[in-house]
């Protein structure tokens, strides 16, 4: 892509990421492990905005598990965050350079 092309289109462009940030706000997606025993909730900026946890999966005797699986649920939200923006802002992150997940 030619620089100059980029500069004509600046307005555009800071356009189409102010709508992608308003988006990001409304997201909101919660990942899961360990068959629901762990679910985080993450908003479109990727902060944790709820955990939830079974109670069967607090047992003081194995604290590494449960904070295995907060992790994975972790990953999960955010696997599914990516897919959700890809799904919702695919073609405007296209426009954006360096904008890509």
């Amino acid at each position: 892509m030619n620089p100059f092309d980029i500069l004509k289109n600046a307005d555009a462009i800071q356009q189409q990421f102010k709508q992608l940030q308003e988006g990001l706000s409304e997201v909101s997606v919660t990942g899961s492990s360990g068959g629901n025993l762990v679910n985080v909730t993450i908003n479109g900026r990727m902060e944790v905005t709820a955990v939830r946890l079974d109670p069967i999966a607090v047992d003081p005797r194995d604290i590494q598990m449960l904070q295995d699986l907060i992790v994975a649920a972790h990953h999960d939200a955010i696997t599914k965050l990516q897919e959700e923006v890809k799904e919702r802002y695919g073609s405007l992150l296209g426009a954006v350079p360096g904008a890509g997940l």
